[in-house]
């Protein structure tokens, strides 16, 4: 017989968590830390004028590799950089996310400290409508009957905030379209968050360093002529960018992908309160209705998923019950199938892929 002892993890003392609980505890902690600190983040970039968006830009980028490749040696991860450069395909699409984050990362900046917080945020808000119909025009998905409700009251939504801006919401759909893009792209790529990160600044950093080194030579540059406090200031854009994707990384590996949907919902919620409490953005009655009916879709779209979730649950669990005890899958493995159900289409897409452009 064989021996389950050596395998089988320690029993909780009494009154004690369980193990599994206390990773889940700690997944939720760092996933709320992670969506957090990207919905927060708009009052960080203001900290960093005289700088414009394009000088701390291009900080982050060289600051991020610096930070992210620290992270890296530290855990000793470097074997897929060989296994990426040997594979041109990959590395190609690599330097288009590097390309899409770049777009979305300097309009996030540019519009934090142009003072278009509200607007960054409803970018963010309709990522994930954006991301389902990318998934139905490029991937020919099938979307399910509440899914087409909420893309077109989506629509409607840019259509009514399309009006009140006397345009269209162009920072919002750049965001969301730049973000959503991305995330496809990642898909492909299939390289870990930190990894990922690292490869995109890696791709980035001789331009971006470039553009310091000349906005120097020029006399533009504020990174030495601010004091070494802004210079501080701006080399902390690395740490910014980083520390949120490692809580990120230690999240998506402990809580479901359910859950992490969820929580990405924190980013342009706090995003949004500070565009109208701190910032004092106006809200004219036409921008409300429009960000309402984003709210509505997006309450469609989340009562959508958890309900698929509930439904593969319960099969999966009416199915585990048919089958002969012999044969049953151990209690870990259906809880591992159970997670892996939660993730019921496109709708979460942007939970599951890195979601370094927030900020």
């Amino acid at each position: 017989m064989k021996p389950s002892s050596s395998t089988a993890p320690a029993p909780a003392a009494p009154g004690e968590p369980a193990e599994g609980a206390l990773s889940g505890r700690a997944g939720l902690f760092n996933g709320i830390a992670a969506y957090s600190m990207w919905g927060l983040v708009p009052l960080f970039w203001p900290l960093l004028k005289p700088a414009g968006a394009g000088e701390i830009l291009a900080h982050r980028m060289v600051w991020s590799l610096a930070v992210v490749g620290v992270v890296l040696l530290v855990m000793r991860r470097w074997s897929w950089a060989g296994e990426l450069i040997r594979q041109p395909a990959r590395l190609g699409l690599v330097t288009v996310a590097a390309a899409v984050i770049t777009v979305n990362w300097g309009m996030y900046i540019w519009s934090v400290n142009n003072h278009r917080v509200v607007e960054a945020s409803l970018g963010y808000f309709i990522n994930p409508l954006v991301t389902i119909a990318m998934g139905v025009l490029l991937l020919k998905e099938r979307l399910r009957p509440v899914q087409w409700a909420a893309v077109g009251t989506g629509l409607a939504a840019v259509l009514v905030l399309a009006f009140g801006y006397g345009q269209p919401p162009w920072i919002s759909l750049v965001l969301a379209f730049s973000f959503a893009t991305y995330g496809l792209v990642k898909k492909k790529v299939n390289l870990g968050g930190v990894e990922s990160l690292a490869a995109e600044t890696a791709i980035q950093f001789l331009p971006a360093l470039g553009f310091v080194l000349w906005l120097g030579s020029h006399g533009r540059s504020t990174f030495g002529s601010e004091g070494g406090g802004h210079a501080v200031l701006l080399a902390l854009t690395g740490v910014v960018t980083a520390v949120p994707l490692v809580c990120f990384g230690a999240a998506a590996i402990r809580v479901p992908l359910s859950t992490l949907g969820l929580l990405q919902y924190l980013a342009p919620v706090f995003q949004f309160a500070l565009g109208v409490l701190y910032f004092k953005e106006e809200m004219p009655p036409e921008r409300w209705a429009g960000f309402g009916l984003v709210w509505l879709a997006l309450t469609l779209l989340t009562w959508d998923a958890l309900r698929t979730a509930h439904g593969n649950r319960a099969r999966a669990a009416e199915l585990a019950a048919r089958l002969p005890r012999a044969g049953a899958p151990e209690p870990e493995q259906s809880a591992a199938s159970g997670s892996a159900g939660e993730a019921p289409g496109p709708e979460t897409v942007a939970a599951t892929e890195d979601p370094a452009p927030h900020t």
